[in-house]
């Protein structure tokens, strides 16, 4: 008698499935899945994986993403990508974007983010800004 409610093999146990969508040149470390500008993979990964690993599935750096949404928080930006060590859970939907991808400006203020995002941005909110003014000392 087989019981319905245990999962149906160890890798349902040892695995989550992650949906990922890759937009811009970074839909080509999709390979085969990419679209014209974009691509959706559904991509497994061991329970406890970061976004670093998740990454390295795709073999894409890091520094070649530029905003990166988790669950519809805002988690990265380029050049400050605090949420490399974020665990991921089964079911979450990442969104990586390239360099290129615009952030529409009505969305920069009050967006959702990530907790490690938010204290980032909360201890130093100049950590955003590519230019920083010149002191005098």
């Amino acid at each position: 008698m087989r019981l319905e409610f245990f999962p149906r093999s160890v890798e349902d146990v040892i695995n989550m499935k992650i949906e990922v969508w890759l937009y811009g040149v970074l839909s080509q470390y999709a390979s085969e899945k990419a679209e014209k500008g974009f691509a959706s993979v559904q991509q497994e990964l061991p329970i406890g994986a970061t976004v670093s690993d998740l990454l390295s599935t795709f073999n894409m750096p890091s520094e070649e993403r530029g905003i990166t949404f988790i669950n519809g928080n805002l988690s990265a930006l380029p050049g400050l990508q605090p949420d490399l060590d974020q665990i991921l859970q089964d079911g979450d939907r990442i969104s990586f974007f390239d360099h290129r991808s615009m952030w529409p400006f009505q969305y920069r203020h009050g967006a959702a983010m990530a907790s490690g995002l938010n204290q980032v941005l909360n201890t130093d909110p100049e950590a955003v800004m590519h230019h920083k003014q010149k002191t005098d000392e």
